[in-house]
């Protein structure tokens, strides 16, 4: 049995997994797993991010995958960070990120909002069963309020079932990227089976590293009248909010 999104087949190569499958079809990938696989190269090259931006060029395909990285403009204190992504030589997916040195700033730490109710309090999300294979059911999901088949706003936790690399330990940050992409998904305002919402591309930035195994996401979707949207999110840890999202979502009917 498979237990994580990818399989390491060495020098930066991933064999993706059936956990990858995204909800639209059995060939393209959620973007959830490739930003968690990004995301752990990146941490590969420093230690902790404070802003990570993804531009989706293209569906990732489910299959053979390279990872590339670079330090951009390499400092004392701030540095840029940028990775990708690609398939048979066509990159997918890019991610630039801001890495801080850090300092001891608790004397002036503050201004978070407040935590959400702990997952305990939470209830099993509704997914129909055939929406419910690939990477959906490779994700524990837990509703406070809506989610991914109640359109409107949304308070969820999330907690990955599988490793993201077969072999080696999944960080807090990593689990973080690996579900934070299904802010605009559980935060819908329209009927999926009806409607592309579509994001190009995910901003999440970090006022602090997570912890632990659950992810909660305070979900929000805003769509204006010519076919753009924008997803919102306060992301959390079991201690209270970590950061925040933010998605530009293309918006069709089907």
């Amino acid at each position: 049995m498979m237990t994580a999104f990818y399989l390491p087949l060495g020098d930066d190569a991933f064999r993706s997994t059936s956990h990858t499958v995204g909800p639209w079809g059995p060939d393209s990938q959620h973007l959830g797993p490739p930003s968690a696989l990004l995301v752990r190269a990146l941490l590969a090259l420093r230690p902790s991010l404070s802003r990570v931006t993804f531009e989706v060029l293209g569906p990732v395909p489910v299959a053979d995958l390279e990872v590339s990285t670079s330090v951009e403009r390499p400092g004392r204190s701030v540095e840029l960070l940028s990775a990708a992504l690609s398939c048979e030589g066509r990159v997918a997916l890019t991610a630039r990120a801001w890495h801080m040195v850090g300092s001891d700033t608790t004397a002036v730490a503050g201004g978070t909002g407040k935590a959400l109710p702990p997952p305990g309090s939470a209830a099993p999300m509704e997914i129909p069963d055939h929406w419910g294979g690939g990477y959906l059911a490779a994700v524990e999901w837990l509703s406070l309020s809506g989610g991914i088949f109640t359109p409107g706003d949304a308070r969820v936790w999330a907690r990955p079932r599988v490793a993201v690399v077969e072999g080696f330990e999944t960080s807090p940050v990593e689990r973080l990227f690996a579900v934070v992409d299904s802010a605009s998904g559980v935060s819908s305002r329209v009927d999926i089976r009806k409607w592309y919402a579509i994001n190009t591309d995910l901003t999440v930035h970090l006022h602090r590293q997570p912890s632990g195994e659950w992810i909660g996401m305070d979900a929000r979707t805003t769509i204006g009248p010519d076919g753009v949207g924008v997803a919102t999110s306060e992301v959390h840890d079991a201690d209270g909010p970590v950061g925040t999202s933010a998605q530009a979502l293309f918006v069709r009917e089907r």
